[in-house]
């Protein structure tokens, strides 16, 4: 198993988060209102995912509604290595083993050759750059670049510029355009996860 870096705790809630956005924008989830006016995820009961690491998700909620916090908390950690696992059989990760300080055989992760990421990016920087009109899934991916606070990585593609920040925020916030305005409740689950990942992201501990 690859063992996780300081900072992957993160990636978990990143994870959780993207997850129940795939889950908002097929109609499997819808958002609700618990005690106190916290925000809460509940399963769309006759709707459930036929991908099998989205069932999972779906139903951690399927039994009733849960608080997004807790819902990000609790599926972020077991997706990492079944993802890891689909990425690398897909051929968009390698994984090989490297030397540790000379001693101990350790697995890392390379890019593959699907260029499945290098299109992401290209889609990503179109609307974020270039304007042009996003889909819910993009949109989506660019919200939770942002929040998660990854996107200045990604500067020698998507220049970390002001105007780039302020189209993000539209994103994070749930302004997607009128390209994906049918997405409603997708677009508003999404904004919820992302802010909920800004809020997780901002009280862990730094490694």
């Amino acid at each position: 198993m690859l063992e996780a870096s300081p900072g992957e705790s993160t990636l978990y809630y990143v994870l959780a988060g993207a997850v129940l956005a795939d889950l908002a924008r097929g109609g499997h989830v819808r958002s609700g209102t618990g005690r106190m006016g916290t925000v809460t995820v509940e399963a769309v009961a006759d709707n459930p995912p036929s991908d099998h690491l989205l069932r999972a998700s779906w139903e951690y909620v399927a039994h009733r509604p849960r608080g997004v916090q807790t819902v990000l908390a609790a599926m972020g950690p077991t997706l990492r290595e079944p993802l890891l696992d689909r990425l690398v059989g897909r051929g968009e990760l390698r994984r090989s083993t490297r030397k540790a300080l000379g001693l101990f055989n350790a697995q890392v992760l390379e890019g593959g050759d699907s260029g499945r990421r290098d299109s992401l990016l290209t889609d990503v920087r179109a609307v974020l750059v270039d304007g042009a009109e996003p889909t819910a899934r993009v949109a989506a991916l660019a919200a939770l670049i942002y929040g998660s606070g990854t996107l200045p990585q990604f500067d020698r593609d998507i220049p970390w510029t002001s105007p780039v920040i302020a189209r993000a925020e539209e994103f994070k916030n749930g302004n997607w355009g009128a390209g994906a305005a049918a997405e409603a409740v997708a677009r508003t689950v999404t904004a919820t996860i992302v802010n909920n990942v800004i809020i997780a992201a901002a009280v862990l501990p730094r490694g």
